[in-house]
């Protein structure tokens, strides 16, 4: 972890501006083509949704500002963000359920698998306290969204990021799933979230075992 010299930073105007509001996050909404990854977990009988997940969190680390926090009036910069995610439970509530992000594809899926398997039966309800080295992460596989707001605090701050995809569809012979992404505009501007869509979109096209 790194802090960020706020006086000499870039985004000092911007942080400040930002920081201010009542609201500052916000969010974008936008379809997926994942037609290539759906074939090939199918092909090689992976998990769609711990494969997504991993394509998630792995575009989050790859984008710093989506590593930055805010916190006691300071900026830092984690090294690496964990998936923090919802699952269903044998309770029939769902559960919060972490990951601890691995370059390596097929260590985190059977992480998340092992991960999964304890929360189903051990659900539990709660952000991991005093840690924002995280991504906040959901899917919601009954809908094709449109558009999606999360539950958050406002105060003390939060900066985490939030990451949801919706149902799949099929348009014009091909398989789209809604994401949308929501950032605290003090850290992250417009362009960082569009370069999330492209290595999000890039990762689902040239997917394969070595990622």
């Amino acid at each position: 972890m790194k802090y960020i010299d706020i006086e000499n930073w870039e985004r000092k105007s911007h942080f400040n501006f930002f920081r201010q509001m009542d609201n500052p996050h916000f969010n974008i909404c936008a379809n997926i083509d994942i037609t290539e990854l759906k074939s090939f977990t199918e092909k090689n009988k992976l998990s769609l949704f711990k494969t997504v997940l991993f394509i998630a969190v792995s575009t989050a680390n790859n984008i710093k500002e989506f590593r930055q926090r805010i916190a006691d009036e300071q900026v830092y910069e984690h090294e690496r963000v964990a998936a923090t995610y919802t699952v269903p439970s044998s309770q029939d509530v769902f559960s919060f359920c972490t990951t601890t992000y691995s370059l390596n594809f097929q260590d985190f899926y059977n992480a998340s698998g092992n991960a999964m398997n304890q929360a189903a039966e051990n659900p539990q309800i709660g952000n991991l306290p005093g840690r924002d080295d995280l991504i906040y992460m959901s899917c919601i596989p009954w809908v094709s969204f449109t558009s999606y707001s999360n539950a958050m605090h406002f105060t003390p701050v939060d900066s985490i990021p939030r990451i949801v995809w919706g149902k799949y569809f099929s348009e014009n012979g091909r398989i789209k799933m809604p994401l949308s992404v929501q950032a605290h505009h003090a850290l992250v501007d417009g362009k960082h979230i569009g370069a999330y869509f492209n290595y999000f979109q890039n990762h689902c096209q040239n997917f394969d075992l070595t990622d």
